[in-house]
């Protein structure tokens, strides 16, 4: 049966699904999937999947895509970040029979995808992005879709998600934000951009930014005309966002919990989500916050939900009549809602700083740092440098690594194959070869083997030939003997 494309895909596929819970690193595990479909998603994808890891590491798919199957995770699209053709088809090979589609990360802005050379940093490289895509739409038995970010010019914004369409991606989500807003940067996503491309392609299209709650989505459909509407932090502070729901933030907290019994996953994950869901009232309880960071068990994490619940009940139990929420949030604390990011300036009065360009900076160093364009530091890098005050952290000085002629990781020094160690050893082990700069030695030791073999039949041939010789005077007497 030939695969579904464009409209078909989406209508029989993908149920015609208009609610649609985001990629997240970390963040949409199964779980919290299963907690979003009960109330109101219609589409999930997994979290951004990196298809290198996925192909060469077994353990990574078991523990992101093989584990226990659940009927209820459907339909699922699984997103990797690659950027090799090759690369990105053969872990889509291996992810296709347990998802309904595979897309290909074209949106994430963070600084790990700009050093690993993936996500919205591959949006100028067209033709590559061509053959990963044709190749993709050739081979595999599922549709593949891609999730962009724009740029700030809405006409190259049209023409690229056009030439996406030309390749053979068959649904396109795009995010209404350039790469550069991201964090205290992020702004408002431009609709107008998102509106331009779905009236381009004749693919399905899904929007995503600025979705806070139902009344957005409806909004976003309405001026847009896209098929669905993604959402990614308005899901995380309120999974029944699709619902049209603000709940108790601990009824959310302890139904996601209890599945989480049911289908773990790292504590690190949970702890997040609780983080998210409990995000306002985290403000006011700011030692139940330092418990939660520190709790090792599921079941500390459980405790710390059941004294947050207790304490906001306490509040509801004495509250007084006419009293309003406070920090101008709409609702209560203890109430899911929007988290509304704070800009530079309110990030810097948040930390105490002054409008200066020191205060944007916040927690992290922005990307300038990182190319060394700015002389400020991050907190971690100022630590540092009280270590050792002739550190530099200059990119210019820093050691540049020979890659790979296979996968594009750093290369050994001394390798014969000039490649990385993983690589180096699947060759070695394949054509019987030495390469002492990894210290792998499969000629040697094959050869040492065949020597060994050789003396050991050497030892034995003194014994066979004197058995045969034995066994020849034997043969001789009683020929004597019948002759006489």
């Amino acid at each position: 049966m030939p695969k579904l494309r464009g409209e078909a895909f989406w209508r029989e596929t993908l149920r015609s699904a208009h609610y649609v819970v985001a990629p997240m690193v970390d963040q949409s595990e199964l779980a919290w999937r299963l907690l979003s479909r009960r109330h109101g998603a219609q589409l999930c994808y997994t979290p951004m999947l990196h298809a290198q890891v996925f192909l060469r590491d077994a353990n990574y798919r078991r523990e992101n895509l093989y584990g226990e199957a659940c009927p209820e995770d459907r339909p699922l699209i699984v997103q990797f970040c690659a950027n090799d053709p090759e690369v990105f088809v053969q872990a889509a090979l291996l992810a296709q029979d347990y998802c309904d589609a595979i897309d290909l990360n074209l949106g994430c802005p963070q600084m790990i995808a700009k050093r690993g050379h993936y996500g919205a940093f591959l949006q100028e490289e067209w033709d590559l992005l061509q053959r990963m895509i044709l190749l993709a739409n050739e081979k595999l038995s599922v549709p593949i879709t891609c999730k962009i970010r724009v740029f700030p010019d809405i006409d190259k914004t049209v023409k690229y998600a056009q030439m996406l369409e030309k390749a053979g991606c068959q649904l396109l989500t795009v995010h209404g934000r350039t790469k550069e807003q991201k964090g205290p940067l992020a702004g408002v996503a431009s609709w107008e951009h998102i509106q331009a491309v779905r009236k381009a392609v004749n693919i399905p299209v899904f929007a995503n930014g600025n979705i806070q709650c139902l009344s957005d989505v409806e909004e976003c459909i309405r001026k847009t005309g896209v098929h669905g509407v993604m959402s990614a932090e308005g899901n995380l502070h309120n999974p029944a966002l699709f619902e049209g729901r603000n709940p108790l933030v601990w009824e959310m907290a302890e139904e996601y919990l209890e599945i989480v019994r049911k289908y773990p996953c790292p504590l690190s994950y949970v702890r997040a989500h609780l983080f998210k869901l409990w995000h306002h009232t985290l403000q006011v309880h700011q030692q139940l916050r330092e418990e939660l960071a520190k709790v090792k068990t599921l079941e500390g994490i459980v405790d710390v939900n059941r004294e947050l619940k207790l304490r906001c009940q306490e509040e509801i139990a004495n509250q007084k009549e006419g009293e309003k929420p406070k920090e101008g949030l709409p609702f209560f604390h203890w109430i899911c809602q929007p988290y509304i990011r704070p800009g530079p300036k309110e990030r810097c009065r948040e930390n105490g700083d002054s409008g200066t360009e020191k205060g944007v900076r916040g927690k992290r160093a922005l990307e300038e740092e990182e190319d060394g364009s700015s002389e400020l530091l991050s907190k971690n890098k100022q630590k540092k440098k009280l270590r050792n005050p002739n550190k530099s952290f200059d990119p210019s000085l820093k050691p540049k690594y020979a890659k790979c002629d296979q996968c594009g990781n750093p290369k050994g020094n001394k390798c014969v194959f000039n490649m990385c160690r993983g690589c180096c050893k699947k060759r070695a082990f394949k054509e019987t070869a030495d390469c002492p700069g990894h210290g792998l030695l499969f000629k040697t030791k094959y050869e040492k083997s065949l020597s060994w073999q050789h003396s050991q039949r050497g030892v034995q041939t003194p014994e066979i030939s004197q058995r045969g010789d034995a066994e020849a005077g034997e043969t001789a007497v009683l020929k004597e003997a019948g002759d006489s």
